[in-house]
């Protein structure tokens, strides 16, 4: 279903007259097991869509938390292979869930851009996030995916101008990640009316469905968020309830925190427009 996949729960989202949640975590965190848990954990909780993060060394549009989550990713030695399992023991149990894998080019091209669509498409990925990878260089990895019904799924910012929005309109599919703060994840919000401003152009620019990141981390700025946007995206604040169960030395705890905090977003933005 890859793309389908996703069109298909922001139409549901949609004609619930509520923003998609789409929820971030990071693969391997605290480790491969707990993160597998994880990953079912935010599915049965609420979110239409999980991103699942790749750890890297240098995830430059990271702020602390992802940073420290691939640290901890890496330090229990996961590879982007292992990150591919996860989606596939996931799908095992779970074909409606869109899964957007969130990582960095060096990988990718390292494993080879045509060896990593396909086995990302065999493991049930929908879409792909190469954050450091601009238009103007991803016609490779964009046809690789393409051949696998795999979304290109683009990142627009507020200093994005209106030629530029063009550019990363075009190719882009599944959605557009609208990066509410001129900064890393977990920074801060937006200005609402800049937000909102910056959403319409990423639409108009690509027809396509736009969920806005980087910076919500509560209930109550999903909601906000989910009045602005066809969909928000929570990450640094789920990520950070694996640090804390990792640091308390019950790693295991990851799971049932996490869900507990995705369900509460989840309510917020049912209700965020009403």
């Amino acid at each position: 279903m890859t793309i389908a996949r996703i069109t298909d729960r922001f139409a549901k989202a949609e004609a619930e007259n509520r923003a998609a949640f789409v929820a971030y975590m990071m693969g391997g965190d605290p480790d491969l097991e707990t993160s597998f848990q994880c990953l079912k954990a935010l599915a049965e909780n609420g979110a239409d869509v999980i991103e699942l993060g790749a750890p890297f060394t240098d995830p430059m549009a990271d702020g602390p938390s992802i940073q420290l989550a691939a640290l901890r990713s890496l330090k229990e030695k996961t590879k982007l292979r292992d990150v591919l399992g996860l989606a596939r023991r996931f799908r095992e149990s779970d074909m409606q869930t869109p899964l957007i894998l969130m990582g960095y080019a060096n990988p990718v091209h390292h494993m080879g851009y045509a060896e990593f669509a396909k086995a990302a498409g065999e493991a049930g990925i929908d879409g792909v996030i190469t954050v450091d990878l601009p238009p103007e260089e991803d016609i490779e990895l964009r046809e690789a995916l393409a051949a696998n019904d795999i979304a290109v799924i683009r990142m627009a910012t507020p200093t994005t101008t209106e030629n530029r929005m063009k550019a990363v309109a075009s190719g882009a599919s599944g959605f557009v990640y609208y990066v509410s703060v001129a900064g890393v994840t977990g920074s801060g919000s937006g200005v609402a009316t800049d937000v909102e401003a910056g959403v319409d152009r990423a639409r108009s620019a690509s027809g396509l469905p736009v969920a806005v990141g980087f910076g919500v981390r509560t209930p109550e700025q999903a909601a906000a968020f989910s009045r602005l946007a066809d969909g928000v995206v929570v990450g640094s604040a789920l990520v950070d309830l694996a640090r804390e169960a990792a640091d308390a030395g019950a790693p295991h705890t990851a799971p049932e925190k996490m869900g507990a905090l995705a369900r509460s977003i989840a309510e917020a933005i049912a209700t965020g427009r009403n």
